[in-house]
């Protein structure tokens, strides 16, 4: 027991000299100044430390990473941004009887227009003015193939859009991207 007691007294853990100042008095914490002991206070370390924390207790999920990752590639400084037009969705008067009506959806970029139908089944539209494009389907868990629009400025995805998606239409050396929507 003694031993214990001997063990104790080295590890400083019976009385602790921080606490008091210099006269020998208990310090009672009001004096503004913090002590950080010793060691330099480190917010690089401390923030790191944070994320290994965030990263084991909280992960980031696979899906919302890959999602981020798809709208940062939105980040095009030459990309035109095409705004929208139409939607179905707010400009449309409703059919009465009618289920699973495909939304419609223009975009438009200077002198290009964008008409996108999103159906359960994936999506369909047309370049205007009919010209050679990529187009891009961005967002959900994996990226789209591409597709290719034909002479005529068509295009068809058949994979079912779910969640925010956005377009990116390359015609050439020129960029243009739709803002994103929910489907």
């Amino acid at each position: 027991m003694n031993d214990m007691n001997d063990d104790m007294n080295d590890e400083g853990l019976n009385e602790d000299l921080s606490s008091r100042d210099g006269d020998g008095r208990e310090d009672d914490g009001l004096s503004g100044e913090e002590d950080w002991g010793d060691e330099e206070f480190d917010a690089g370390l401390l923030e790191e430390e944070l994320r290994q924390a965030a990263a084991v207790l909280d992960p980031v999920p696979a899906e919302l990473q890959q999602i981020a990752v798809d709208a940062y590639a939105l980040h095009d400084l030459d990309a035109r941004v095409a705004e929208l037009t139409f939607d179905s969705l707010v400009d449309a008067l409703p059919a009465r009887g009618v289920n699973d009506v495909p939304r419609m959806l223009t975009f438009r970029a200077g002198e290009v227009t964008v008409d996108v139908e999103v159906t359960a089944r994936g999506l369909m539209g047309q370049v205007l003015p009919p010209q050679p494009a990529r187009i891009e389907v961005l967002g959900g868990p994996r990226p789209g193939d591409p597709l290719t629009v034909d002479d005529l400025g068509r295009f068809t995805g058949d994979l079912p859009l779910s969640g925010p998606f956005a377009l990116r239409l390359r015609t050439g050396e020129d960029v243009v991207v739709t803002e994103w929507l929910r489907a």
